[in-house]
């Protein structure tokens, strides 16, 4: 007590603003329920575990601390409780795959260090600051639950901004309470009543084929009415009932539903439901045969414990992180960096005041946690995993999506992961672990003068186009297709085990980036004017380790969006090597400067091609989001615009007006993208130039900046050709032979929904990491890949 009492001073009690890590180690994923519980620094507030708590000692030289220990009390009998089934595609959230947290008994006790020596606590013989700083340590929100609070982004229905004053007509229609069909198709299913005019309409095509005619949108489309009620959904509970705003394009709540079904005579108390809402039709789409096949459901799998085989337990909607780090801690310069080259005890010295926010601190903790093995050990349930909640928090600062708790497609966070790491070991390239990740991609384009030019860019993955005409089982998709059409005449349906899906050899795939292609409005300065030229594009260095994305998402007839359900055919060993590029040949003739010509840049202000507007518009989208989509595809066609609305759907200003200023200012660059498009070797002015003309979408800012080559003497083949030296003389290259090590497979209809999953291949055979399940694969889905990992052989 004498000890406390002369270390009060250290004592600090904790203000509303104070950050609390009560519930994890900071340079550990020890918690109050490992073996040594958890020590709470009672002037910093950091967490730490029983093995590093005097870490912080010599570090800080704060004495006291509050230890907490869980203890997990015996669960009650739970075999009568009925599972609920799951409404949300997600995990980890409620209304998805959740599962049930147990309960803990809690002891808390004064420590002080460097004896650790112990008092009890709660005891009124303890000074009074240091009951009223504990007491508000145990009362307070944690650091973690905050940022769980402070960024969990359910798919929570909005209300309607059209609800409150809904027009509803009197016409004298009177809804019967079965027997429904739409007005104008003979479709009895996918049925939806337009609260407005108590017109009866099916639903919209859906991407597989499945779903209505399109009559309620194209409804929509002519009257403007908003609002409508999916028939079959509406129940006593009218919480359930399914209803969507066109203009708002999302479904939503009607707060005064039951009002405007009474308009139509329909009482909701006695209706049962007959169809499944949108939500529960897109997971039902994608819980059989996806979701069986990708996470080997059902297969009589060996778990695995030990260094390398930890799971990451997923913190909702977290398995993009989990898959694509778990790779990542695979490969060598990762293992290497963050594990076998650096401590936790080295990390945690040269780390900032608060090691939670230290990028290079929570890498490494991740490391630790993933490789040593300590946190992977056999148990009744299973595989406990860590949560690497800090480390998201960190990875994911100030990004407005990856610091939510929505699903995020797999590729991006690879590709920010990639950034923020660059970012944290700057001018360090032996250090930096993501060297071996990139690569130089050379253009080439010729106009019809003969002459060309030639641009390269630094990238670290590869978006291949999957061409299904180079599919290998033609004869069996043309007998499937003939069946699948006798079938919709006389209205059955095939069973899973029945569908034929294309194969498609990945040589196919590696092909279409490499041949060549037809750039419109390219402007020849040899012509001095517009043309049509043609590109091609190969890879002037081949890097340690090569990412492979496949672009699964299309326009299919009748321009409907639709995700290609297709297999991949990956082989284990893949040779790249004729898709070397290897610069001016010897007789090309190099595209003369633009400056001679006297032809400026065309206007920085985007302005979208009308005919691709509105035919996204027709097909039920908001009209600006539409705008977005065209002016940030560059008005490449229909195709590439439903692509960008697919992957950007989410996005919090997707459907907001498009500024009308005629020039953006030069504030609203945004500086992140700025740099990255100045480290791929572009002028700072050009770059500007191109992410105004881009909307600030970097991919097409950079195709902008390929195919205006007279923006800038300084893009010209051989003043691009230096800087890229200059800039990237560090990046690794050899041969061009590969080896598949990994790939992340996804199933849902979004890249950001559904579901990530990881196989790797480790020690000699395949392993596949369901968030914190780790097993030996037993049927692999090789084919079935989003994101394709390979690691180059040694010649």
């Amino acid at each position: 007590m004498d000890l406390l009492r002369a270390n009060l001073h250290k004592v600090r009690i904790p203000e509303p603003t104070n950050r609390i890590h009560k519930d994890e180690c900071c340079v550990s994923f020890d918690t109050p329920r490992s073996e040594g519980g958890l020590y709470v620094d009672m002037n910093s507030f950091l967490g730490f575990g029983r093995e590093h708590v005097a870490w912080n000692f010599e570090k800080s030289e704060n004495p006291v601390y509050l230890h907490i220990v869980q203890r997990r009390k015996p669960e009650p009998d739970e075999t009568d409780r009925p599972l609920k089934k799951p409404t949300l595609l997600a995990i980890g959230v409620e209304g998805g795959f959740g599962e049930q947290e147990p309960e803990y008994d809690v002891t808390y006790e004064i420590v002080i260090l460097p004896e650790f020596e112990s008092l009890p606590f709660p005891s009124v013989d303890l000074p009074e600051k240091v009951r009223l700083a504990v007491d508000k340590v145990i009362l307070a929100e944690s650091a973690d639950r905050k940022q769980q609070l402070a960024s969990w982004v359910a798919d929570k229905k909005i209300i309607s901004a059209h609800a409150m004053d809904l027009q509803q007509l009197d016409n004298g229609v009177i809804v019967p309470p079965t027997g429904w069909k739409c007005s104008k198709c003979d479709k009895t299913e996918n049925l939806w009543l337009n609260l407005t005019d108590g017109m009866i309409l099916c639903g919209r095509w859906v991407w597989d084929g499945t779903g209505g005619n399109n009559h309620a949108v194209e409804h929509y489309q002519q009257t403007k009415y908003p609002l409508a009620v999916k028939l079959g959904t509406i129940t006593a509970d009218l919480e359930g009932a399914d209803v969507y705003s066109y203009p708002e394009d999302d479904s939503v709540e009607d707060p005064i539903l039951a009002q405007h079904l009474s308009h139509f005579g329909i009482d909701f108390s006695s209706l049962q439901k007959t169809e499944m809402t949108t939500a529960e039709r897109e997971l039902d789409h994608n819980t059989n045969f996806d979701w069986n096949r990708i996470q080997e459901s059902g297969k009589d799998a060996e778990p695995l414990y030990g260094p390398g085989y930890t799971g990451l337990v997923n913190l909702g909607n977290s398995c993009y992180m989990a898959s694509v780090m778990q790779v990542m801690f695979s490969t060598h310069p990762f293992i290497s960096r963050y594990f076998e080259k650096q401590s936790l005890k080295a990390a945690f010295a040269i780390s900032q005041a608060d090691p939670t926010l230290d990028l290079n601190m929570q890498m490494t903790k991740l490391a630790h946690g993933m490789l040593s093995g300590k946190y992977s050990a056999p148990s009744p349930e299973g595989q406990e995993g860590i949560r690497p909640r800090m480390f998201k928090s960190v990875i994911a600062a100030s990004h407005p999506e990856f610091s939510s708790m929505r699903q995020q497609d797999a590729l991006e966070f690879y590709h920010h992961l990639i950034d923020k790491v660059d970012q944290a070991n700057p001018g360090n390239h032996e250090l930096n672990p993501c060297t071996g990740f990139k690569f130089i991609i050379e253009e080439r384009v010729q106009c019809p003068s003969g002459k060309v030019s030639y641009n390269q860019h630094c990238d670290n993955f590869l978006t291949l186009s999957i061409p299904l005409h180079e599919a290998t089982n033609k004869e069996q998709l043309e007998v499937f297709h003939e069946k699948k059409a006798a079938m919709d005449l006389d209205g059955k349906e095939l069973s899973k085990e029945e569908i034929v899906r294309p194969r498609v050899p990945l040589e196919a795939c590696l092909a279409s980036f490499s041949g060549g292609e037809e750039v419109p409005e390219f402007y020849s300065t040899a012509l001095n004017s517009k043309t049509t030229a043609i590109k091609t594009t190969g890879l002037k260095t081949f890097p340690d380790y090569l990412v492979l994305q496949m672009r699964k998402f299309v326009m299919g007839a009748g321009w409907v969006p639709k995700k290609l359900d297709v297999y991949i055919d990956v082989p284990d060993i893949i040779d790249i090597s004729h898709m070397r590029s290897h610069g001016v040949q010897p007789g090309e003739e190099l595209l003369p400067e633009g400056a001679s010509c006297g032809n400026k840049a065309e206007s920085a202000r985007p302005v979208a091609d009308e005919d691709i507007v509105s035919q996204l518009a027709n097909m039920g989208f908001n009209y600006f989001a539409c705008q977005k989509a065209a002016i940030n595809t560059s008005n490449a066609g229909l195709e590439e615009a439903m692509n960008w609305l697919l992957l950007h759907t989410e996005d919090p200003d997707i459907n907001d007006p498009i500024s009308q200023d005629p020039m953006p200012a030069e504030d609203t660059i945004d500086e992140a993208s700025l740099q990255t498009l100045v480290s791929f070797g572009f002028p700072e002015d050009v770059s500007r130039m191109a992410l105004k003309a881009s909307g600030g979408n970097i991919e097409r800012a950079t195709e902008w900046v390929f195919s205006h080559p007279e923006a800038s003497n300084s893009v010209s083949a051989d003043s691009s050709t230096s800087t890229v030296k200059d800039d990237n003389s560090h990046i690794s290259d050899g041969s061009g032979r590969y080896k598949l090590t990994a790939f992340v497979s996804h199933m849902g209809t979004s890249t950001h929904c559904g579901h990530y999953v990881a196989h790797i291949l480790k020690d000699g055979r395949w392993t596949i990491f369901n968030d914190n399940k780790v097993a030996a694969s037993v049927d692999l889905p090789k084919d079935m890949g989003y994101l394709y990992f390979f690691q180059r052989i040694s010649s």
